[in-house]
C-alpha cells in the first residue's frame, strides 16, 4: 500500500529533521537512533544536535503532492519517522517551515505523530491546518491514559482527525470505560497496533492485540495491525495470525 517507505499504514514519510531524547520506556530500543548510530550519527539525547537537510529534501513533499493533485486522490504523508514532532529540541526555524509546507500542500495528509501530545497545543499554528491527522504513541495503558485524553481535547478543539499508535506494544491497552463493554469515553479514529521488533524486542502477546482489535471493532475505531514481534519488520507482517490480518484506516481528505 506504501509507495516509498517501508511503513505500511501510509504513502510516504518526510523528516523536517533527524534526532530526538528518550522521553518513556516505548523509547528504549528506538530503531530511528540505532539507524542514526549506524550511519555514524550522533543526534539522539539531551543537547545533542539535530540533523537538518537541505532544500532538495524540502521539495520532495511538494512533488507528491503535484502527484496527488493529477491523481485526484489525497496522498498520506507520516511525519516523522526519524524524529519527533513536538521535540523540546527541534532545531530553530524547522517547525515553522514544516507548517509551511503542510498549508503549501493541500492533497497530502500529513499524519503528525508523538510521545509529547502536550507540546501541541503550543507549537501547532493557530491558522486552520485541516490536512493534518493528530496521533500519539501509546505503548500501555498508563500512557494511553496520560496521553490520548491530551491528544483529544487538541484535536477536539481544531476538528482533526486523531490516532493512536500502539507500537512497541509493552503491555495489555483497553479504551474502555470502568463498565466493561460500555465505552463512557471518547476513543481515536484510528489505532495502529504493532510489535516490537530488532534483537532486543519485548514480545507482544497475541492476546494483546486481539483484545484491542476487538474494542475497536466494537466502539467503531479504525484498526490497522502492523506487525508481531519479530526480528525485522517484514518478518512481523508475516507473522500476523489470520484472524488479526486488519488493516484499516480513516479516509484521507
Amino acid at each position: 500500500m506504501s509507495k516509498d517507505t517501508g511503513i505500511s499504514w501510509t504513502d510516504h514519510t518526510f523528516n523536517p529533521w533527524w534526532g530526538c531524547t528518550a522521553v518513556s520506556a516505548g523509547c528504549d530500543h528506538c530503531y530511528a537512533e540505532t539507524f542514526d548510530s549506524r550511519l555514524g550519527g550522533d543526534h539522539w539525547g539531551k543537547g545533542k544536535p539535530r540533523r537538518i537537510f537541505g532544500e532538495e529534501h524540502w521539495q520532495e513533499p511538494i512533488a507528491w503532492n503535484e502527484a496527488a493533485r493529477k491523481a485526484g486522490k489525497h496522498a498520506l504523508v507520516f511525519c516523522a519517522s526519524m524524529a519527533d514532532v513536538m521535540d523540546d529540541e527541534a532545531p530553530a526555524g524547522q517547525r515553522s517551515r514544516l507548517w509551511e509546507l503542510i498549508a503549501a500542500t493541500p492533497y497530502l495528509t500529513w499524519q503528525l505523530l508523538t510521545k509529547r501530545p502536550q507540546r501541541y497545543a503550543r507549537w501547532l499554528p493557530r491558522e486552520s491546518l485541516m490536512n493534518i491527522w493528530l496521533g500519539a504513541t501509546c505503548e500501555d495503558q498508563a500512557t494511553y491514559d496520560l496521553r490520548w485524553p491530551i491528544l483529544r481535547r487538541v484535536a477536539d478543539d481544531r476538528d482533526l482527525t486523531t490516532f493512536v499508535s500502539y507500537e512497541p506494544a509493552m503491555g495489555p491497552l483497553s479504551m474502555s470505560g470502568p463498565v466493561p463493554g460500555i465505552n463512557h469515553f471518547p476513543v481515536p479514529d484510528w489505532l495502529i497496533c504493532g510489535g516490537e521488533t530488532g534483537d532486543h524486542r519485548r514480545p507482544m502477546p497475541t492476546e494483546w492485540a486481539t483484545a484491542i482489535a476487538a474494542e475497536c471493532a466494537l466502539y467503531g475505531v479504525k484498526f490497522w495491525m502492523k506487525q508481531m514481534s519479530a526480528r525485522t519488520p517484514v518478518l512481523g507482517a508475516a507473522l500476523i495470525p489470520a484472524g488479526l490480518l486488519i488493516r484499516q484506516r480513516p479516509e484521507a481528505e
